[in-house]
């Protein structure tokens, strides 16, 4: 970790109120919040709860039947302390007011022991989830797989033919899952020259540019390779979209029915979920989901249930125990020179399209940029969700300094604080 922090966190952030982002109901998006700015901040404070209003979405429905319930005694603060990289002592109701929280929810063995909401959310509200999203698309992949419709170890341009004569070409599903295929792809979020800034335009997340490919499979397929497939992980934004691509051709449908099918509806989920599509109706399956904090919840409460809710298998268990012990591939490629988890999880791995900050360990994490995650303890039976509107993108020292946070309430929980 850097000695330095390379941004600096504020100590009360405005809402989106505060800041003149609101809108009247009836009236157009505020003029504030466009296209070019919705993710940077303070612009980010009104646009992740209202994506859909920015960008076309298809709809991911919910259970008809019933709701996982969680269980609320009422509200409660755990104002753990826990320890940051640099050594200092931090209170967790500071560090969630500093870090720009927008909803914030525990459970323990499905009750919720911690609930928290400030710029303008509520339980109703949509929050974007960025690579959170990931996780979910890993999931809805492994529930594919278990029933026979996708096969990880096929290669990619098996099920997209398109891909044949590309890079893509020698590369399998499974390279998807775990990032390790071997595909050039810079994600650098606060260089406007990388590819990942180039590429949001193909996904209808910024203005199209001249000359910009039409959708999101176009930009793929003229990527080039830099290191054979298979050999380093590295964390790249465009692989799991192209996985959402592989998962609509398995599974003969669009991804957003596919989920609400075999994943949203099943688990129990109490409201509809968003996605964003691209200009050519492709789902944007790597940041594009939004949820409400409470359906977040009920997605890591199956995780840490084995899989399990209503009664009824909706994960395969087989699939959470890989994710959590990974193969001798994926460890190799994540401690291979150049791999992502070094800096990031160094006794860890990226598996299925979740971290495992330590490897055949018991906690699964999804993080997505701007301050989004989700914590499963499986030990602890523990589930935290944060949904945030940082003023940057990532920072490796404020990013650890949330896992720190998580740990320490996980432990407060198990020694029944």
């Amino acid at each position: 970790m850097p000695e330095t922090p390379t941004h600096s966190l504020p100590q009360r952030p405005p809402t989106a109120q505060e800041l003149g982002l609101g809108r009247d109901r009836g009236l157009p998006p505020s003029k504030h919040v466009t296209l070019e700015n919705w993710q940077g901040w303070p612009w980010n404070r009104w646009s992740y709860q209202h994506i859909d209003e920015l960008i076309p979405c298809a709809i991911i429905g919910a259970s008809t039947d019933a709701s996982v319930g969680l269980r609320d005694d009422g509200p409660r603060e755990i104002d753990v302390g826990f320890t940051t990289t640099r050594g200092r002592r931090r209170r967790l109701t500071t560090f969630l007011r500093q870090t720009c929280t927008d909803g914030f929810l525990v459970l323990h063995r499905g009750r919720i022991v911690m609930e928290v909401y400030d710029n303008g959310m509520t339980p109703a509200s949509r929050h974007l989830l960025q690579s959170v999203s990931k996780s979910i698309t890993g999931t809805v992949a492994g529930v594919l797989a278990d029933r026979g419709l996708l096969d990880v170890g096929r290669p990619v341009s098996d099920y997209v033919p398109e891909l044949t004569s590309t890079s893509f070409r020698d590369a399998t599903v499974r390279h998807l899952l775990d990032m390790t295929a071997g595909t050039r792809f810079s994600e650098d979020y606060e260089d406007p020259e990388s590819d990942i800034r180039r590429y949001e335009s193909a996904a209808g997340w910024r203005p199209g540019e001249p000359g910009a490919h039409a959708n999101l499979l176009d930009y793929a397929a003229q990527l080039p390779n830099h290191r054979r497939h298979g050999d380093v992980f590295e964390y790249r934004s465009i692989l799991t979209d192209l996985l959402g691509v592989v998962l609509e051709r398995a599974g003969d449908g669009r991804f957003a029915q596919l989920t609400s099918d075999l994943l949203w509806a099943p688990m129990g989920a109490a409201d509809p979920a968003l996605i964003t599509l691209d200009p050519g109706g492709n789902p944007m399956t790597d940041g594009g989901i939004a949820v409400t904090l409470r359906d977040l919840a009920r997605f890591g409460l199956l995780h840490a249930r084995g899989g399990e809710a209503l009664g009824r298998q909706v994960i395969p268990p087989a699939w959470i125990a890989d994710t959590l012990e990974a193969n001798d591939a994926c460890l190799r490629a994540c401690r291979r020179s150049g791999s992502d988890t070094l800096e990031r999880f160094p006794d860890g791995h990226y598996r299925n399209q979740w971290w495992v900050p330590i490897s055949r360990g018991h906690v699964l994490l999804g993080a997505g940029i701007y301050g989004q995650f989700l914590y499963v303890d499986l030990e602890a039976e523990v589930v935290i969700a944060k949904m945030s509107t940082l003023p940057f993108p990532l920072d490796p020292e404020v990013s650890a300094d949330h896992c720190r946070a998580f740990a320490a309430i996980a432990q407060a929980l198990g020694e029944g604080v």
